[in-house]
């Protein structure tokens, strides 16, 4: 019998018979809604997050397989954290802080799919893609744990691939995050009032620059004004003069 596979990308445990999935299962035609309760069955661990699926058809009996992926990995640190998106500005908004451990439980989770020669090398990609959603590891941002990494702070951890957090280091996680976001929010602030004093202070040099025009057009105009009534002045004097020295010619 002939085989033939279709890759889907779904919601996990949440799959319906949408065109998405319809239309490229449609040619074989296969019962839909019964693919779609299989893949919901098989994927109800990966609860709304997007998981790729593999679908094999038998295209003879129409009888099918599935083959779960795992989700990708910012599906899996989303749903660690227990948030819905990342950060749309990760540099500046802070949305979590894992621990070591967790980031090992997912660099687990996706050790085949990375494809990285050592397991530290899979944990710090893993860093990489929490910097993309602005989630914080141990606290610091991806440059920073990553040079801890590199120096072997946390080598029992990735080595013996510890996966369990104590209540006690979530906590201190979450003091953390509190922490690095109230920082951030005083240095977007302080920032946000120095832009506005170099505003109003560009403002009140255009206003003052505008005044020194004004000034100046108007010392311009009032000269030009006191030159014509001076020349005025001038040109009444002058008009007996010429009109007695006419008078004398005759």
């Amino acid at each position: 019998m002939s085989r033939e596979t279709v890759d889907l990308m779904i919601d996990g445990g949440q799959a319906k018979a949408s065109a998405a999935i319809a239309q490229p299962l449609s040619a074989f035609k296969i019962n839909i809604q019964d693919v779609v309760n299989k893949i919901n069955e098989k994927t109800s661990s990966f609860n709304g997050m997007k998981v790729p699926v593999q679908v094999t058809i038998e295209t003879e009996d129409k009888t099918f397989d599935l083959k779960v992926g795992t989700p990708p990995i910012s599906e899996l640190i989303k749903k660690e954290i227990g948030i819905e998106k990342g950060s749309g500005i990760p540099d500046k908004n802070k949305v979590g802080n894992l621990a070591v451990e967790q980031i090992v439980k997912l660099a687990k989770m996706k050790q085949d799919s990375l494809l990285f020669n050592n397991f530290k090398s899979a944990v710090k990609s893993v860093i990489g893609s929490c910097n993309s959603l602005g989630v914080l590891v141990e606290g610091k941002p991806a440059k920073e744990i990553n040079i801890e990494i590199n120096s072997g702070n946390y080598d029992s951890i990735i080595n013996n691939q510890k996966t369990e957090v104590s209540e006690e280091k979530k906590n201190i996680l979450a003091m953390q995050l509190k922490e690095v976001q109230e920082r951030i929010k005083k240095e977007m602030e302080k920032a946000e009032a120095e832009k506005k004093a170099e505003e109003a202070k560009a403002k009140k040099l255009v206003t003052e620059a505008e005044k020194v025009v004004e000034e100046a057009v108007a010392e311009k105009k009032e000269g030009a004004e006191v030159k014509a009534t001076a020349e005025k002045v001038e040109a009444k004097e002058e008009k007996p003069v010429k009109e007695a020295k006419a008078e004398k010619k005759k």
